[in-house]
């Protein structure tokens, strides 16, 4: 007979204790869950990227409506729990829904604390634990301001990140001498502190709250010693506490948090509690690893088992992109107690373990982490590194005395050994879904265990793990040949162009062992974008090398005709233009006039021999082309703003056209799309676009990655700047860096996806040296693009029948 399991709570615990429990007997159960949050079940740990702007709500979802209803899950979504009845067995909502349970699991999380300081209530001081305070700040964000995050451990300083990386001017205030004072020893603390001042966060140690100004609103955080730090947002980060209140009403025995057993029993035989509610030999969990170890052990237990659960030892890392820390056990000092030390203050890199006994019990790494996940594992089970003493510090790869394969590393870990502490992911894990599913690439490995989806820290152990379980059936580095001329990949040809300094298609062929004399229709083209992006000032464009529509500067239709689209910046038109094109039309008797997607208008049905006077005669209207045929930039689609938009927040139609005359004529490795935006409402459709502006109060959300053709995609946020100079300068250095990295046709989202998003922010919005080095390479480029083909035709200054126009890209001279 089915029982009856009652679940309060839908976090990452319980989530994962019933992934476990329908794999060990599904149907086993009816469930239901009664979840205080109006929404499914999402990675928590993953907030602090949906903050900085680096992942959306749809990338963390854990189980999405379609997992309950496959599993027969019942699930009540913002539905809190007002009561247990013990002597009846049920439970009951605020809403008044009453369910009957055989066994019941609290999972009711944790609440965090808010220091009772004066102007606590205020409007604009709120909490960082769920989705809505996510929402709550990322609103806050849209003005702008100055905020102030009271707190320097992780969570604090995840939120001052994200925080910075949405516009605002942020200021971390904490009791303590150092930041994460718990997880990191002085040294560390103040690396991480360095790096985070670097980044534009303010951090103020040794400072106690005395009170938050305002009146009717945050204005301000007054210190002890009278400091007064102005603030249009307050986010308090200081600890939380297990939110124990309904079992304590139930009558059930709570300390801390609610008591249990080694099987995560309560006081009450038909009770279970999980995650950081529960109490486990007088230790509340905080952390995913342990609370993903007990779910396991309840899974078992409600399937019959005698699995028990003694306890964890965890470990910290920051989710904060480009800063790599690991910490574990305790790091203090001690007579009885030495360490092992590392510093590279060049490379920003300091490692210390703590022996006692000849056994690590401590680990702080930053900089380098890698071994991280091997100090960890010795930590745990109370290895004895005496053997390895003198080399343990440089790591797993470097026993013996000298450096081994990584590889070998990772073989030599034990099944148990966790590889993705985010997820609770061991090897064994890995290796059973990689072989019994028939796993071959990274992506299936993530999907089916979820290794390296989340933070992505671990991704290349698990890549590693691949390679050992896999052999050569696994590589990552494969190289798919551009075409059947040559053996090489797209980014060995781009690499191999500017290694050897190779400027023209011949000297290509040459020097790479081209199999055929003349490359073929798929090579030659590629070989051509390149070229011109890598010498814009010395290579020959080679026509023959285009598409048709490339060479004839217009677009050919399936009767053979080619429709004609002139340049209109930004969408805006005027009505001398429209005459101009009236006349066109009526002299040429055009068939068809369309608006096209673009905000432009689009002639469809000209004789071929016609172009050239058709573009003559646009020509002295001061049409340009648009390029409506380009692997380049097409169209910039923009709303009317806020000079007549009784929403819009900025001049979206004037950035529109600034952006378009400024990067017109650029050829990209394919077509490039642009919409701004005057305010969210998003009438220029800006986050389906390759890049997109979004305009808001406190300046412009640039955008990127997005597609809107066979593939159906939304952009992904590159990061918030505060002018319209900015917004130019981010979006022309990031078209930038996907021209020279692209493979010839990969569109942006493509591309995007391949390299990492997280890669593009770090060298666009983090790297001002690196983002002013690809802008100073596009403007370079623009000297020899910004030449109008249509009048270069019509003046006889291109001879060829077919030539297009000239095309972009750097000199190496120009670095």
């Amino acid at each position: 007979m089915t029982e009856k399991l009652v679940i309060i709570g839908n976090g990452m615990a319980p989530g994962r204790m019933l992934e476990e429990l329908f794999e060990k007997a599904p149907g086993l159960y009816d469930v239901t869950i009664f979840n205080a949050e109006p929404r499914v079940n999402y990675d928590r740990i993953m907030l602090s990227p949906v903050l900085s702007g680096e992942k959306a709500y749809e990338d963390i979802v854990i189980h999405g409506d379609d997992w309950y209803e496959t599993h027969g899950v019942t699930l009540h979504k913002g539905a809190r729990v007002t009561g247990i009845d013990r002597a009846n067995k049920t439970v009951t909502s605020a809403a008044g829904v009453t369910v009957a349970y055989d066994k019941l699991v609290i999972a009711t999380g944790s609440n965090p604390f808010i220091i009772p300081v004066p102007g606590h209530t205020l409007p604009g001081v709120l909490a960082y634990r769920d989705l809505d305070d996510v929402e709550t700040m990322l609103t806050a964000c849209r003005t702008g301001g100055p905020a102030v995050v009271i707190g320097g451990g992780i969570l604090g300083l995840e939120a001052a990140y994200g925080l910075k990386r949405q516009g605002m001017d942020v200021t971390v205030i904490h009791l303590s001498d150092t930041i994460m004072e718990r997880q990191l020893d002085p040294p560390a603390a103040y690396l991480l502190e360095k790096a985070l001042t670097e980044r534009g966060i303010d951090i103020i140690t040794k400072a106690n709250t005395r009170q938050i100004l305002g009146t009717e609103k945050v204005e301000g955080v007054e210190l002890e010693d009278g400091r007064i730090i102005p603030a249009h947002l307050v986010v308090m980060a200081v600890g939380i506490r297990p939110s124990a209140q309904l079992a304590r009403e139930a009558g059930l025995a709570v300390n801390r948090g609610i008591v249990v057993d080694d099987g995560m029993q309560t006081s009450d035989a038909s009770i279970f509690a999980l995650g950081e509610c529960a109490e486990h030999r007088g230790i509340c969990y905080g952390l995913v690893a342990p609370l993903y170890e007990s779910a396991r052990v309840l899974a078992d237990r409600l399937v019959g088992g005698s699995e028990e659960y003694k306890g964890s030892v965890v470990n910290t890392k920051l989710k904060v992109t480009g800063i790599n820390l690991f910490s574990a056990g305790d790091f203090g000092e001690g007579p009885d107690r030495e360490e092992i030390v590392l510093r590279d203050a060049n490379a920003g890199i300091y490692k210390r373990l703590i022996l006692k006994d000849n056994r690590i019990i401590g680990a702080v790494l930053y900089g380098e982490t890698a071994d991280g996940s091997w100090f960890f594992d010795m930590l745990k089970r109370g290895t004895d590194i005496s053997e390895m003493r003198d080399t343990l510090i440089f790591g797993q790869a470097y026993q013996g005395g000298s450096p081994l394969d990584p590889t070998a590393a990772v073989a030599a870990l034990p099944d148990d050994a966790e590889i993705c502490g985010c997820n609770g992911v061991c090897k064994s894990k890995i290796v059973g879904a990689i072989t019994g599913k028939g796993l071959t690439s990274l992506d299936d490995v993530r999907a089916h265990t979820k290794a390296s989806a989340s933070c992505g820290s671990c991704t290349g152990l698990v890549e590693q793990l691949m390679v050992v379980t896999l052999g050569d059936a696994y590589n990552p580095a494969a190289v798919t040949p551009m075409c059947g001329c040559t053996h090489l990949g797209h980014d060995d040809v781009r690499h191999l162009i500017k290694a050897k300094s190779l400027k023209s298609i011949p000297a290509v062929m040459q020097e790479l062992e081209w199999k055929t004399s003349c490359g073929c229709a798929k090579c030659r083209p590629a070989l051509n974008y390149y070229l011109v992006c890598d010498w814009p000032d010395e290579y020959a464009d080679d026509y023959q090398s285009r598409f048709i529509n490339e060479r004839v500067h217009a677009n050919i239709q399936k009767d053979g005709t080619y429709s004609v689209v002139p340049r209109m910046w930004g969408g805006v038109t005027s009505s001398a233009e429209l005459r101009a094109i009236a006349d066109v039309v009526d002299k040429f008797e055009i068939p068809m006039v369309k608006v096209t997607g673009g905000q432009r208008i689009d002639m469809l049905g000209i004789q071929k021999e016609d172009l050239p006077a058709v573009w003559a005669d646009l020509g002295k209207a001061g049409f340009v082309s648009g390029q409506a045929y380009a692997k380049g930039l097409r169209t910039v689609k923009t709303c009317v703003g806020s000079d007549w938009c009784r929403f819009g927040t900025q001049d979206s139609t004037g950035l529109g056209i600034k952006l378009e005359k400024f990067m017109w004529g650029s050829w990209t490795p394919a077509k490039v799309k642009l919409a701004v935006s005057g305010c969210p409402r998003n009438c220029a459709e800006a986050t389906c676009k390759d890049i997109g502006v979004i305009c808001v109060d406190s300046g412009y959300e640039i955008h990127f990655a997005g597609a809107a053709g066979l593939d159906i995609k939304g952009t992904e946020v590159l990061g918030l700047v505060r002018t319209e100079e900015e917004a130019l300068e981010h979006i022309v250095a990031l078209t930038q860096m996907y021209r020279e990295n692209a493979r010839y046709l990969e569109r942006i989202y493509k591309w995007a996806k391949r390299i990492g998003y997280a890669e593009i922010r770090r060298q666009i919005m983090e790297d001002e040296v690196k983002r002013k080095v690809f802008y100073d390479r596009f403007v370079f480029s623009q000297k020899f693009a910004q030449v109008d083909p249509w009048s270069e035709r019509v003046s006889g200054k291109d001879k060829h029948e077919f030539k297009p126009m000239a095309t972009i890209g750097y000199s190496q001279a120009a670095e």
